[in-house]
C-alpha cells in the first residue's frame, strides 16, 4: 500500500486559492453524490461495505468542511474567505439532504437489528468499532429528522440551510468587526515600554488601541487610565452590537423550533444527548453546582480586588469588569511580588513556540520537522512535518497561523485541515491565535500551550479506519480536557526553564515561578463564576430567546458574575461560541473538572514520567472517538473520573 501524502496547498495567492477551493470542492462533493446514489442503487451485501462506503462519503464531505471552513477564517483576501463560505454551505447542505433522505436511511436500518440485538462478528460482518459507527450512523439519521413526513423533513431542510448562513453571518461581523479607541500617549502610562513603542502616536497627536487581544489584553491589564480601559471594554463588548442581534433572535428561534421538529423539548435538550451531560436540564444543574462552589473563594478575592481599588477610589462600592484585570495585576504584584511586566519579559514570542515544539515533543515522542518550502497562505504562517520519535513514522503536518491581520479570525482555535484515515490520509491541522510577535504576557502561553492540545490530540488521535472517529472526535463537552490539562506544563518551573528566558540568556527563577502559581490561584473564583455567567448565557438564551436580550443579559451576569453589567454594551452579540458550542457552553468548566482529575495521575516534580505520558497517548488521544470519553479516562485513572480533584483546587 503506498503511504499516504500531505495534502498539497496552492500558491499563496488569492487567484490560486480560489480555483484550488472551487475545484477540490466541487470534485469532493461530487464524490459525495456519487457515492451515495451507488449505495441507494446498488446497496452493499453487507453492514461491513455498506460503512466502507459511507466512510468514503463523509470522508469527502469532511474534507470540503474542514478546508472551507479553515480559510473562510484565516485567508487574507477577503475574496477567498467568501468564496469559503460558499464551499462550506454547500457541503453542510448536501450533508443535511444526506441526513433527511429516507431511502439513504434505509440502506442502513436494514441492519438496525444486528446492532441492537448483538449478532456475532460473522454474522453481521462487523467488529467493536464497525458496531459502534452503525450504532452512531443510525443515530445520526434519527436525529437528522429522516422518519418524519416530507413537508417536516422540507422544514427541516429549510431551517439548517438557514442556520448555516446565520452561523456564517454571526462569525463575519465579529471576525471582521475590530474596533478601537484613541488615546493621547499620556493615557498609556503604565504599559510595557515595548508594547509603547510599537504604537507611535499619529499624525493627530493620538494613539490607537485596537480590541484586538495584542492590544487589549496588555492595556486592560497595565493601563493606570481607568476611563480608557473602559472604552476599550465597551468597544470588546459591542463588537458585534447591534447588528447581531437579529441574527441571534432568529438562530435561537431557528434552532427551538428545528428542536421540537425533532421531538424535543428545547434545543439543550437536543443539544445534550450526545455529550457525556446527557440532558439540558443536566447543563443548568451543572452550572449552579459550580457557580455555588465558587462563590466563597470568588466573594474572598472581590473582597481584595475592591479593597485594592479603594485606595485608588476611595468611594468606590464594586469592582467593575474593565478594572478587574488591572487591580488583580496590582495584588499579584504588590501582594505576591509578582510582577507581570516582568514576568513578560521571559517570554519572547519566538523562544515559546520553540520550547512549546520542544516539551510536547519530548512528551508525546513527536518531531517536528520545519517546512519553509512549503507554501503557505499567510507569510507569518510556519509549517511543519510530524513524525513519531521512536521510529520516524510520519503523523501528519501542523500549520501554526499565530499572530493577528485584518479579516482573521479574532480568538484562538485548532482547525481542522485534513482529518485523518489509517492508512489513506494523514492527518493536518492548523493553529489559529492572535499573539504579539515579541514579548508574550503568559497568560498567552497558558493559551498556546492549550490550543496545542487539540492540535496533538488531532494528530495521534487522527489514525482511524473510520473517519468518524478520527482525532477530536470524542462528546465535545470532553474535548477541552486535553488542551487543559497540557496548560499544567505551563506552569511547571522545570518545563518552563527549558525556554524561558531573558535577553540576557537567564532562565525565569524558578522562585517567581512558584509565587506566579500561587498568584495564579488568586482570582480563580470569580473566574468560574464569570464562566458560569458565559455559561449560563448560552443555556438560557436557547432556551427562552428572549425578546430583551440586553435585559437577559444583564439579569445572568447578576446572577452569576461577581462583577456588573456594563451600561451600553451587549456580550452575546460579540461572543462567537453561541454559534459553535450553541448551548454548551459548560463544557469548558466540565472539561476543566475532568482535566484536574487526570493531571493527578501524574507526578507534580516529574511531568515528564514516560510511563504515565506514554500511558495517557495511547489510552486518551490516540483512541480518537472510538470509545466514549468517560471509558477513557476510565481506563488511564483506573478508575471513573471525579469532581474531588476539582473542588479540591478550587477550596486551595
Amino acid at each position: 500500500m503506498t503511504a499516504p501524502t500531505p495534502l498539497d496547498l496552492p500558491a499563496p495567492d488569492a487567484e490560486a486559492y480560489l480555483a484550488w477551493l472551487k475545484d477540490s470542492s466541487d470534485e469532493a462533493l461530487a464524490a459525495a453524490r456519487a457515492g451515495v446514489a451507488a449505495l441507494k442503487e446498488q446497496p452493499p451485501a453487507t453492514a461491513l461495505a455498506t460503512l466502507q462506503a459511507w466512510n468514503d462519503v463523509d470522508i469527502a464531505l469532511g474534507s470540503t468542511m474542514a478546508r472551507s471552513s479553515l480559510f473562510s477564517e484565516v485567508h487574507p483576501d477577503a475574496g477567498v474567505r467568501d468564496a469559503a463560505d460558499e464551499a462550506s454551505r454547500e457541503a453542510r447542505q448536501l450533508s443535511t439532504e444526506f441526513g433527511l433522505d429516507p431511502d439513504l436511511y434505509a440502506v442502513f436500518a436494514r441492519f438496525d437489528d444486528a446492532v441492537l440485538g448483538g449478532a456475532e462478528q460473522d454474522e453481521a460482518g462487523l467488529d467493536e468499532q464497525g458496531r459502534r459507527l452503525l450504532e452512531r450512523t443510525l443515530r445520526s439519521f434519527r436525529r437528522s429528522g429522516v422518519a418524519a413526513d416530507p413537508e417536516t423533513r422540507a422544514r427541516i431542510k429549510e431551517i439548517r440551510e438557514r442556520l448555516t448562513v446565520l452561523g456564517q453571518t454571526f462569525a463575519k461581523t465579529i471576525r471582521e468587526g475590530t474596533k478601537s479607541i484613541r488615546v493621547t500617549p499620556e493615557q498609556l502610562a503604565g504599559l510595557p515600554q515595548d508594547w509603547i513603542d510599537a504604537h507611535p502616536a499619529d499624525a493627530d497627536g493620538l494613539v490607537t488601541v485596537t480590541t484586538d487581544y495584542p492590544d487589549a489584553v496588555p492595556f486592560r491589564t497595565f493601563a493606570h487610565d481607568a476611563d480608557a480601559r473602559r472604552a476599550l471594554s465597551i468597544a470588546s463588548l459591542t463588537i458585534g452590537f447591534p447588528a447581531n442581534v437579529p441574527v441571534l433572535h432568529e438562530l435561537f428561534g431557528l434552532r427551538a423550533e428545528l428542536a421540537g421538529l425533532l421531538g424535543y423539548d428545547s434545543w439543550p435538550d437536543f443539544d445534550a444527548e450526545v455529550k457525556m451531560i446527557g440532558t439540558g436540564a443536566a447543563i443548568e444543574e451543572f452550572i449552579d453546582k459550580i457557580a455555588d462552589a465558587a462563590l466563597a473563594p470568588a466573594e474572598r478575592d472581590l473582597g481584595i480586588l475592591l479593597e485594592r481599588l479603594r485606595q485608588d477610589r476611595p468611594d468606590a462600592e464594586r469592582v467593575e469588569s474593565s478594572d478587574a484585570a488591572y487591580y488583580a495585576e496590582a495584588v499579584r504584584r504588590e501582594q505576591h511580588d509578582v510582577d507581570a511586566q516582568l514576568v513578560r519579559t521571559y517570554f519572547d514570542f519566538a523562544r515559546v513556540r520553540a520550547g512549546l515544539l520542544d516539551v510536547t515533543g519530548r512528551l508525546f515522542g513527536l518531531t517536528y520537522t520545519p517546512r519553509p518550502d512549503l507554501p503557505v497562505w499567510h507569510e507569518a504562517v510556519t509549517a511543519h512535518d510530524v513524525t513519531r520519535t521512536a521510529d520516524g513514522a510520519p503523523l501528519g503536518r501542523i500549520y501554526l497561523d499565530l499572530h493577528p491581520r485584518e479579516g482573521k479570525f479574532k480568538h484562538a482555535a485548532q482547525f481542522n485541515l485534513v482529518n485523518g484515515v489509517e492508512g489513506r490520509y494523514l492527518p493536518e491541522g492548523t493553529l489559529v491565535c492572535n499573539f504579539p510577535i515579541g514579548l508574550m504576557e503568559h497568560s498567552d502561553v497558558v493559551t498556546l500551550f492549550h490550543e496545542f492540545g487539540h492540535l496533538v490530540h488531532h494528530l495521534v488521535g487522527g489514525h482511524q479506519p473510520w473517519v468518524e472517529f478520527s482525532g477530536v472526535a470524542t462528546e465535545w463537552d470532553f474535548v477541552e480536557a486535553p488542551s487543559q490539562m497540557l496548560e499544567e506544563w505551563a506552569w511547571d518551573a522545570e518545563v518552563l526553564a527549558t525556554f524561558a528566558t531573558n535577553t540576557d540568556g537567564a532562565a525565569i527563577p524558578a522562585d517567581l515561578v512558584a509565587r506566579m502559581r500561587r498568584a495564579d490561584d488568586f482570582g480563580k473564583g470569580y473566574f468560574a463564576r464569570t464562566q458560569m455567567f458565559y455559561a449560563a448565557l448560552s443555556y438560557h438564551l436557547h432556551r427562552e430567546n428572549p425578546a430583551d436580550l440586553v435585559g437577559r443579559t444583564r439579569e445572568l451576569q447578576e446572577r452569576y458574575s461577581m462583577f456588573p453589567y456594563v451600561e451600553g454594551t451587549c456580550m452575546p452579540a460579540s461572543f462567537g461560541h453561541l454559534d459553535g458550542y450553541g448551548s454548551g457552553y459548560y463544557t469548558y468548566m466540565w472539561s476543566l473538572v475532568i482535566a484536574k482529575d487526570m493531571f493527578s495521575a501524574f507526578d507534580p516534580d516529574h511531568l515528564f514520567d514516560a510511563e504515565v505520558a506514554t500511558r495517557y497517548r495511547d489510552r486518551v488521544l490516540a483512541p480518537g472517538g472510538t470509545k466514549d470519553a468517560a471509558d477513557l479516562v476510565a481506563e488511564f485513572l483506573g478508575r471513573p473520573y471525579s469532581f474531588d480533584a476539582y473542588a479540591a483546587w478550587l477550596d486551595e
